[in-house]
């Protein structure tokens, strides 16, 4: 359920907004104090005269986490907290006389049913990404998933980026468009840069740079970070030294293209403060490229809101290492009260309840509470080992694709294998009412379904073992391709892992709840909140259905979703030599998507 974690009582709200009320004719229920022992933060927020509030990677998630299992609550605020948390920290900031930026570095599309759940002949996110626009972003940045679908990049072009008045910045990502002549040109999604001055009078010089996506549609182009840094646009833009760069960007800040952008602009300005805000790998991370510099990369999900303070002033005039603080904030009220010394009666503003209020109305618009059926288990990604009846990977490609995929298919009868890449499933199925908002949470993608006919069971049993190892090269060379692509859980998963396999040296915690427990790049503790580790298992990259009961020589349809088209096809003529398999080969097997898999099979089995 959308809103289960939170019950409804009385109004009470306070701190109107000097103007930034998106309407204040909406009386609103406000929720209560959420009913779960969330751990607060255990130390104040550390503020600089230069600092910045930093989201990425939200993928309309923008109600929160709203089920009950931890470490869900932990996440349980929504955009409209957040609201109201970015106008009492503006006020903060004022009042201490220093400059707050609030940015965010890309991928608003894919992932829940605020965003992907649109009626027919809607574009994804359009709606949702509305409710971006009526928070006071500085800076913000296009992700690889503005850029999937050519529908979505021209939305954002013509109805997003013009709400940011210049500050939507896509630096080597560009839309092929008709001009006023009917001709077909390439223009920058945003800006390629912004300059500007803050409040406090600080000169600021900013770029919104994308990694070298490859898995972008046809008429945009990404442009290869290193090549990027060669322009002449991009070296006009630097000449001036600015008080301070501030660069946003869809890339990690560890073990990418970020150094690449540091030391172009380093071997101009080897001195001037560079503040870098990363996304993309869904982790949380920190890295200092210099004594002058630091890169912050805040999670996914809205789960975690970034801070980073600096002092830029003691900066001036010197070559001093500056003091940078970041933090990792868990996305919840209690976290937003507590550093703005608020309580449950004065931490609502209007201009935050009305966002509230309205994200609930796009989900009652676009029913998202559909029920599907009753889900009799909490099928968890990496809580559970995989295969395993907990599983969600189990769950969707051992029991639910084979009876989706089979509904009114006339190859039904045909014995098949499915492989899909474990990236397909997006998050965990929790117990209970599973409705269409589930659906599009657990499975957002709207990939195809293809496959190969006649491939023998003995063949197409090699596939799977060969996607999942051979050799290092191999494997490192079709990781590379899927990066290029934008897949991104193993970078998340390798951190998970890392997380749990530290657990040992916390066994004598107590008291703390289930949640993330960082180790990054950067000197002292990130995390706003003390946690300890999930439980981890491993997932492979790829999952298949249960292999057939026939013989080895017996012809079956070897099905696969279309990302690892060019990967199945390699295999295939790697194993056997009788034939070889090129895409005319492929066919659809089934008008049905991956998003809609799970919805189909709660009908057919959890009614």
């Amino acid at each position: 359920m959308l809103f289960s974690l939170f019950s409804l009582v009385g109004l009470t709200v306070a701190c109107a907004d000097n103007g930034l009320l998106a309407r204040d004719t909406h009386v609103h229920a406000k929720r209560e104090y959420p009913q779960f022992p969330l751990t607060p933060p255990y130390r104040p927020l550390p503020w600089g005269d230069f600092n910045v509030i930093h989201t990425t990677d939200t993928h309309g998630w923008l109600l929160g986490h709203q089920n009950t299992p931890w470490p869900e609550p932990n996440y349980s605020g929504d955009l409209g907290d957040f609201a109201s948390f970015v106008t009492h920290m503006k006020q903060i900031a004022i009042e201490k006389d220093v400059d707050l930026l609030l940015v965010d570095s890309g991928d608003l599309h894919d992932g829940t049913g605020l965003s992907d759940g649109y009626p027919p002949g809607g574009v994804d996110a359009h709606e949702s990404n509305k409710f971006l626009e009526r928070l006071p972003y500085d800076l913000m940045t296009i992700g690889n998933h503005e850029l999937y679908i050519y529908a979505d990049t021209y939305d954002m072009y013509t109805n997003f980026v013009p709400h940011l008045n210049g500050r939507y910045l896509s630096s080597n990502a560009n839309i092929t468009i008709l001009n006023s002549d009917g001709e077909a040109v390439s223009v920058p999604v945003g800006n390629r840069y912004v300059k500007f001055t803050t409040r406090k009078g600080r000169s600021v010089t900013s770029f919104g740079v994308l990694y070298d996506f490859t898995g972008n549609s046809v008429n945009t182009t990404v442009q290869l970070v290193a090549d990027m840094v060669k322009e002449q646009w991009f070296a006009e833009a630097i000449a001036e030294e600015p008080d301070v760069f501030v660069l946003v960007g869809h890339m990690p800040v560890s073990h990418d293209n970020w150094p690449v952008v540091f030391n172009a602009i380093r071997a101009v300005h080897p001195c001037t403060p560079i503040l870098i805000f990363g996304g993309h790998s869904h982790i949380r991370d920190c890295q200092q490229y210099d004594g002058r510099t630091m890169a912050l990369e805040s999670g996914r999900y809205m789960e975690t809101i970034g801070w980073m303070s600096a002092n830029l002033d003691a900066a001036v005039g010197n070559t001093n290492n500056i003091t940078f603080n970041r933090r990792y904030l868990d996305q919840n009220r209690v976290t937003y009260e507590y550093h703005t010394t608020t309580s449950n009666s004065t931490f609502d503003t209007i201009y935050g309840r009305n966002i509230t209020y309205d994200l609930q109305q796009l989900a009652i618009d676009f029913d998202l509470s559909y029920f599907y059926g009753n889900a009799p288990l909490t099928y968890t990604m990496n809580q559970n080992p995989y295969p395993s009846s907990e599983n969600v990977l189990t769950l969707f490609v051992a029991e639910a694709a084979p009876v989706a995929l089979a509904i009114n298919n006339t190859r039904a009868n045909v014995p098949n294998i499915i492989i899909t890449n474990s990236g397909e499933l997006r998050y965990n199925v929790f117990v209970g009412p599973f409705t269409k908002n589930d659906q599009l949470t657990a499975a957002p993608f709207t990939d195809s379904f293809y496959y190969i006919p006649n491939v023998t069971l003995s063949v197409a049993n090699q596939v799977l073992p060969a996607l999942n190892g051979g050799s290092n090269t191999k494997r490192s060379e079709v990781e590379k391709a899927l990066w290029g692509r934008g897949w991104v859980e193993s970078r998340y998963r390798n951190w998970l892992q890392d997380m749990q396999e530290r657990q040992i040296q916390m066994a004598n915690a107590t008291n703390l709840t289930l949640g993330y427990v960082t180790i990054d790049g950067c000197p002292g503790t990130g995390d706003d909140t003390l946690h300890i580790p999930l439980p981890y298992y491993s997932v492979p990259d790829y999952i298949a259905s249960n292999s057939p009961n026939v013989t080895g020589d017996t012809p079956i349809d070897l099905i696969f979703v279309d990302f690892i088209e060019s990967e199945v096809l390699g295999i295939l003529n790697s194993v056997q030599s009788t034939t070889n398999y090129t895409s005319a080969d492929v066919s659809l097997y089934t008008p049905t998507l991956a998003d809609a898999v799970l919805g189909l099979y709660a009908q057919a089995i959890w009614n």
